[in-house]
């Protein structure tokens, strides 16, 4: 089969959406490699997101004449692919990140499957800017309603796409995301040259994800300063963004600045390191599609502490333990009886790592493979 992606996330994003996007084509090649795989970006971006990828001789990336990439990436995504991906005689076009192009609405002789990771942007609009939310709202829903198969990452989102977009329940599929079997086989050097490397303080615990407001990573400030453990930190990795000044000013006032630690740009190199050297992982987000750095904490056999109201549930399973995201207290008072209790901290590491099985590679490139099989039986 010859299946084209969008890979503008492939080859421009090292966090979110290019991580899950880079996860999809790895456990492709590797559980599937029969197929051949075609990436269309509108730029080269950032090779060394991507040179892996490009060693398997089923994967190809096409990116258009500096000339169309002058006129805008934008333009040749959405009206020049359709052309490219016909001419190069493709079976199924699986736009991983929300959208498909519009070239390939209801086209014909190409299958088509769109990936929807969450809409965030509808049920917590306060977070998002009124052009933004219009955009999103236009293209994903457009995309979602041409696609002959929509795949959502959780469950949640699933429901939202069907009862917000009014896609039929008969054309949504959730497969979960996984993360990269790295995070399973941790050594103690790379925790030790993690800690070295970036300073980190002897026992923390652990945040990952963008540091922006629905995130919440102000929730884990205030818990820490209400932990009976007063030698235990907070190290946060994630994208800055305005949000990071709330969050030093709310340490500063509760007196825990010391013992918060906001490290960016953290390549992957040292990530792995980070999560194995933590002792709880906090991930009190109020609403997310599903919660990658939960799979890595899980991997990792790092506690995991998430937040209700959304899908965490479904990433850390029945064994994580799940907090208000308006509730200090009750998110200190888990996190000291993951410190404290070792029974309950023992089995949530061995259930945890049990439960996050059902996230392997080959496991997703099973799934995904038999949504490419429904979509082209229609095509015969």
């Amino acid at each position: 089969m010859n299946i084209a992606f969008d890979a503008k996330r492939i080859t421009n994003n090292a966090t979110g959406l290019g991580n899950y996007s880079r996860f999809v084509l790895e456990a492709l090649t590797e559980y599937r490699p029969e197929n051949r795989y075609l990436l269309y970006s509108p730029s080269i971006g950032r090779p060394e997101l991507y040179r892996e990828l490009l060693e398997h001789r089923s994967v190809q990336l096409h990116t258009p004449h500096r000339a169309l990439a002058f006129l805008g990436g934008s333009l040749w995504r959405n009206y020049s692919i359709p052309r490219l991906v016909r001419e190069a005689k493709v079976d199924l076009f699986h736009g991983l990140s929300n959208e498909l192009p519009l070239g390939l609405y209801r086209a014909q002789r190409v299958g088509t499957v769109v990936t929807i990771h969450d809409l965030a942007f509808i049920r917590y609009p306060q977070y998002y800017k009124p052009i933004d939310r219009l955009l999103y709202r236009r293209k994903y829903g457009a995309s979602a309603r041409a696609a002959d198969h929509v795949i959502t990452v959780s469950e949640q989102t699933r429901r939202d796409v069907i009862g917000i977009f009014g896609v039929e329940e008969e054309r949504v599929t959730t497969v979960y995301q996984g993360c990269s079997e790295r995070f399973a086989q941790i050594q103690p050097e790379e925790v030790a040259a993690a800690r070295q490397a970036l300073r980190l303080p002897q026992r923390y615990m652990l945040f990952v994800g963008s540091i922006e407001e629905r995130k919440n990573l102000l929730l884990a400030v205030e818990a820490l300063a209400q932990l009976q453990d007063k030698e235990l930190h907070l190290v946060a990795v994630g994208r800055r963004t305005p949000y990071v000044q709330q969050v030093l000013d709310r340490a500063r006032r509760l007196g825990v600045t010391s013992r918060l630690h906001l490290l960016h740009q953290v390549g992957a190199t040292y990530l792995p390191g980070i999560y194995g050297g933590a002792e709880v992982f906090v991930y009190p987000s109020r609403f997310e599609g599903f919660g990658i750095p939960i799979i890595e904490a899980l991997n990792a056999g790092v506690p995991v502490i998430g937040a209700t109201g959304s899908c965490l549930e479904e990433a850390g399973g029945p064994t994580s333990l799940y907090t208000d995201p308006d509730n200090a207290d009750m998110l200190a008072s888990l996190i000291d009886r993951v410190l404290i209790d070792i029974s309950l901290r023992r089995l949530m590491i061995d259930e945890g790592r049990s439960y996050v099985e059902r996230f392997t590679p080959k496991r997703i490139a099973r799934d995904l493979s038999q949504v490419y099989e429904q979509v082209m039986l229609t095509y015969e």
